[in-house]
């Protein structure tokens, strides 16, 4: 599974549109085997959910964007965790350990909830028993 983030030099960029690069990160057995950095190829409506698409990420971690952009990141299957923020290396940990705590959008409202690897993975629908929710 490949994810991408909107960073900012190892950070998670607040809006997704304006990172100067995206991290994209490949994760096999809930481990990360690859580490890409590639520069925004420029913000015009649409471009970059075409850009992480035909990179084959299948979720879109970012600060913020607005609904217009979740909407075409949804149009190419991808799912995308906003609200935040921190380094991308601690972002990635807690992707992997289940806890990553995904919020509102900077820019936009929306439901805080709980993301993991697991959540992503279609195969793993099947298997709810274990996971706990932290308020």
């Amino acid at each position: 599974m490949k994810i991408c983030i909107s960073s900012d030099s190892g950070i998670v960029s607040a809006h997704f549109g304006r990172a100067p690069e995206f991290t994209f990160i490949t994760i096999e057995n809930n481990e990360v085997v690859e580490k890409e950095l590639l520069k925004n190829p420029g913000h015009t409506v649409g471009s970059i959910p075409k850009f992480v698409s035909d990179q084959g990420a299948k979720c879109m971690i970012a600060g913020g964007m607005g609904p217009r952009a979740v909407d075409f990141f949804n149009q190419y299957g991808i799912e995308v965790i906003m609200g935040i923020s921190g380094k991308i290396d601690d972002v990635v940990r807690e992707m992997l350990d289940g806890t990553l705590e995904g919020g509102e959008s900077l820019c936009s409202p929306g439901g805080g909830k709980g993301y993991g690897v697991d959540k992503i993975h279609t195969e793993a629908d099947d298997d709810h028993e274990h996971h706990h929710h932290h308020e």
